[in-house]
């Protein structure tokens, strides 16, 4: 419920504040901005800091994010979304005004530590079909002579984060390991050419995809706590797939020329709610053994040592995309309202602890909207009206953690965070006269249904009519 998760997230503060965590540099976090409610970019850079995380990674370069990174001394990756790469890869002087806006007017003294552009993101996916194969190589090449001419690069990399399956392996051994047959000639540019700007190659690594997607995948072999099976590929062992998965990668590499090319693991991660596997438990677990191989600094069997590893991701977004799957708006370490979910050994000591929560986080009234009693016989129109409010907002958490609730309650459900999402808009809370308004808190069956917070936006313009307020205030008492 609200109320009891405010208490206990200022109980993780009670327990972190008296010092600071001093985080592993290896470890950064991503940064996803795809919520109905954002939370200020300084509140969430104030939470980076207290929790000793010291390298972040955007998927975009919008301005107002990256001003509040300034003087933290925070590295940072911002991005180029993939719908700009034509557009980057036709004409050089759009890449020149892409970096005078979005790099040079940080880059003073004081300003924000940009170490990498990130060139779209996992352009080649199949499920793109082809389409940003032709614009990405040019795009990276553009963007990193822009970034040259305008003097930063030395000091700024431009890479392409990738996903996985742009490499594979036969009889899943990672000896085998090579580029995916359609981009094979492609990759091998790209890698060529990273490494002849000494750029890294970043990848993202999911274990959870693994076992979401492949029913006979055993559950064990995703997680990095000793439990997996072990396999065998010509004597090096393997008892996880995210060390088997890397290797694949450094195999494919090798064969490119290029073995000593830096990788970056670009997301990694365990979802909480959305799917079968997906649960703070198991998101726990697997944080808990992963964090604990960065603490050993152990690497993998071909890469021993430290890892360079962003984490997926810090925030829960509610606006994601759900096509892959529920679970994508549920990657969070944090939730929407920047409260942490599980301990997590953030500062690689090899002891989990509770990180620190977001600060000055301000909730909208604590009120409802449920499905009233007196309608129960109107189901039909009912789920009408289910079916509009969850085409807007995120019902995901219906078909998995709040499964449990009855069909009124799931209704209620529904017409909560629908009304939720549109600021209790007091017409938001109607449905065809089966909803109403109440103070009663309506979570149940160990279901929260949330309040929502005052977004960055709606913080903004509450500061203005406050100063409204004051100003007329002065006004009347000098009249």
């Amino acid at each position: 419920m609200v109320r009891a998760e405010v208490l206990i997230c200022a109980f993780c503060v009670v327990l972190v504040s008296t010092s600071i965590i001093e985080a592993n540099e290896s470890v950064g976090v991503n940064w996803g901005t795809m919520a109905s409610h954002p939370i200020h970019p300084k509140i969430i850079v104030d939470m980076l800091k207290a929790n000793g995380i010291k390298k972040v990674k955007l998927f975009d370069a919008d301005g107002w994010t990256v001003k509040h990174l300034a003087g933290t001394g925070i590295e940072t990756m911002i991005a180029i979304p993939n719908d700009m790469l034509s557009t980057f890869s036709k004409d050089y002087d759009n890449c020149k005004d892409w970096v005078k806006e979005n790099v040079t007017k940080h880059m003073y003294n004081g300003g924000v530590d940009i170490k990498y552009v990130a060139v779209g993101n996992e352009p080649f996916l199949t499920t793109y079909n082809g389409t940003f194969v032709k614009d990405t190589l040019p795009a990276l090449k553009n963007i990193q002579k822009a970034l040259e001419d305008a003097g930063y690069g030395d000091q700024i990399k431009a890479t392409v984060p990738l996903n996985a399956d742009v490499y594979d392996s036969s009889n899943n051994k990672p000896s085998t390991g090579d580029w995916r047959s359609d981009i094979r000639s492609l990759m091998i540019e790209i890698v060529k050419f990273l490494h002849s700007k000494n750029a890294p190659f970043v990848v993202n690594i999911y274990p959870f995809l693994s076992l979401n997607l492949n029913k006979d995948f055993p559950l064990d072999f995703a997680f990095i706590d000793g439990g997996g099976k072990t396999t065998n590929d010509n004597g090096v062992q393997y008892n996880n797939v995210f060390d088997a998965n890397y290797d694949t990668l450094v195999w494919a590499l090798k064969k490119s020329g290029v073995s000593d090319i830096k990788i970056i693991v670009g997301e990694i991660g365990w979802p909480t709610d959305g799917a079968d596997h997906a649960s703070v438990d198991l998101a726990h677990r697997f944080y808990k053994g992963f964090m604990k191989k960065m603490a050993n600094k152990k690497g993998t069997p071909l890469r021993p040592g430290h890892l360079d590893v962003f984490l997926f991701s810090l925030l829960d977004e509610n606006t994601k995309s759900i096509a892959p799957g529920a679970f994508e708006r549920h990657w969070g370490i944090f939730r929407y309202n920047g409260q942490p979910k599980f301990p997590i050994d953030l500062a690689c000591t090899g002891q989990d602890k509770w990180p620190v929560p977001a600060q000055g986080i301000q909730y909208l009234p604590f009120k409802w909207c449920v499905f009233k009693d007196d309608k129960k016989d109107e189901m039909a129109k009912a789920s009408e009206n289910v079916n509009y409010a969850c085409s807007i907002a995120d019902c995901t958490p219906l078909g998995y953690s709040c499964e449990d609730l009855d069909k009124t309650g799931k209704i209620s459900y529904a017409f909560n965070i629908y009304f939720q999402m549109q600021d209790q808009d007091v017409q938001a809370c109607d449905f065809q006269g089966l909803a109403e308004i109440t103070n009663n808190n309506a979570s149940r069956n160990g279901c929260n249904f949330p309040i929502e917070i005052m977004s960055a936006g709606d913080r903004l313009k509450l500061v203005s009519v406050t100063n409204i307020v004051f100003l007329l205030f002065i006004v009347i008492a000098l009249m």
